[in-house]
């Protein structure tokens, strides 16, 4: 197997391809198909091919359970190995995606689409996952202002309106420890950077039914965004209309906020 980033395997790891062994009693929490797939996904992740290191990091688990996993993750093609030794998407895994991709909902679409039409402006859809939501689906609104964002890119919970729609389901003590994990740094003179203040703002968001990011991401642009729920009631993720702040005022940003929140009732069911 080709050797990763100069580390090759660590020492005394086995190279089977079958990542059996002792791969599911590490120290680190989950079983073995749970760390196989926390591995998956950090080779998924935006910024590839990666490292060894930055995969075990990413995923929680030793170095020596990424080698084995990674070792058969590319042995059945779902991950590949590129200049470098770094671990990078696989065909297999590209084929996965485009079959589930195939096969989403139509009707995902259509109330994407509606809701761009109804507003003009640009719409999100967001899932999430650990500490940060990620992407899935963009609706370019009508506006000449076209924004950075794109699917696969992954943002923060405490300064996005999707993150604090989904934060404000969130039970308080996982809210705590996320935001423990990953501190509340300022990306605007706008983010709210103390707990107390994300707590109230999460107050306001479940009163209401929807979040509003105020340029608090990144300047000139304003979210209001809408948690979509689980069968349990646990969000799943979030969907968000995007406006360019010199062009929308604040108060016609907001008014989008009761069809945002039917958007994401609608697409409870879908998700």
């Amino acid at each position: 197997m080709t050797r990763n980033d100069g580390e090759g395997p660590p020492q005394g790891a086995p190279v089977s391809a079958s990542g059996g062994g002792r791969a599911g009693r590490s120290s680190a929490a989950g079983s073995a198909a749970e760390k196989s797939l926390r591995v998956l996904e950090a080779v998924a992740a935006p910024g590839g091919p990666h490292r060894l290191t930055d995969l075990a990091a990413a995923a929680a688990v030793p170095k020596s359970t990424a080698f084995r996993v990674l070792a058969s993750l590319t042995a059945q093609g779902f991950v590949r190995t590129g200049a470098e030794g770094r671990y990078g998407v696989g065909p297999r895994l590209r084929l996965l995606s485009a079959l589930v991709g195939g096969g989403e909902p139509a009707s995902i679409g259509r109330v994407l689409g509606e809701l761009q039409r109804t507003t003009g402006q640009t719409v999100h859809l967001a899932l999430h996952h650990g500490e940060a939501v990620t992407y899935i689906r963009k609706v370019e609104g009508d506006q000449p202002v076209r924004t950075a964002s794109r699917i696969g890119m992954s943002m923060p919970l405490h300064s996005t309106a999707i993150g604090k729609s989904v934060l404000a389901h969130l039970p308080e003590a996982e809210v705590r420890a996320l935001t423990a994990a990953t501190g509340l740094p300022r990306r605007t003179p706008n983010t709210l950077t103390t707990a107390a203040a994300l707590h109230e703002e999460l107050a306001a968001v479940r009163a209401r039914g929807f979040a509003l990011d105020d340029e608090e991401n990144e300047p000139t642009i304003r979210c209001i965004g809408a948690a979509v729920l689980g069968p349990s009631g646990r969000p799943v993720g979030g969907v968000s209309v995007t406006t360019v702040a010199p062009l929308v005022p604040r108060a016609e940003t907001e008014a989008y906020g009761p069809a945002v929140r039917a958007a994401a009732e609608a697409l409870a069911p879908l998700l």
